[in-house]
């Protein structure tokens, strides 16, 4: 039987690397499944992760097929859920446990693994929210995958930039 591994995308600029971590999930005969929330759709089509993954793209909870809540379904065969790239607002909502889209209110239904892969500025990575945010979570047993230090969109230099898209893909296989 297949692995299945959720992917959270977030609306940070670095959502366009979860494309390439998509496809190198599904070449390993991953299945993939992408849950958008509505700021990453705004910097990446959920066609892109449609045809990757060959798999129909979560971008709204309201838009279920037919009467099971799909996100219940998932959370029983999904083995790990990774969150690349993950924004500040997200490790929010899932330290907080607000469900308040189709990405969080998975995420609090789901039984496997959790990985967040964190992309931000490094002022925001930073700031005491985020890293209280990241501890409560991470007492939850969450793993982070990164951030590294780089230069980020803006142009600012730091830690906050989000982890390469290999040293994810390895970790995760590591996993499975």
């Amino acid at each position: 039987m297949k692995s299945t591994v959720v992917l959270g995308v977030t609306g940070s600029i670095a959502a366009y690397k979860a494309a390439d971590l998509t496809s190198q999930l599904a070449k390993k005969g991953i299945d993939v499944v992408v849950i958008m929330t509505a700021s990453a759709q705004k910097l990446v089509c959920p066609q892109t992760f449609l045809t990757l993954s060959r798999n129909p793209v979560i971008t709204d909870l309201w838009a279920m097929p037919d009467w099971q809540p799909g996100h219940i379904e998932l959370s029983d065969r999904a083995k790990l859920l990774v969150i690349a790239p993950c924004t500040a607002n997200v490790i929010a909502k899932l330290a907080n446990g607000i469900a308040d889209d189709a990405l969080s209110t998975y995420a609090l239904s789901h039984n496997g693994k959790i990985f967040i892969v964190p992309a931000m500025n490094p002022k925001m990575w930073k700031h005491p929210a985020v890293r209280q945010n990241v501890k409560i979570l991470e007492g939850r047993g969450v793993k982070f995958i990164g951030p590294v230090s780089g230069r980020v969109a803006c142009g600012d230099d730091g830690e906050g930039r989000m982890e390469e898209v290999t040293a994810i893909f390895a970790k995760l296989l590591e996993e499975l």
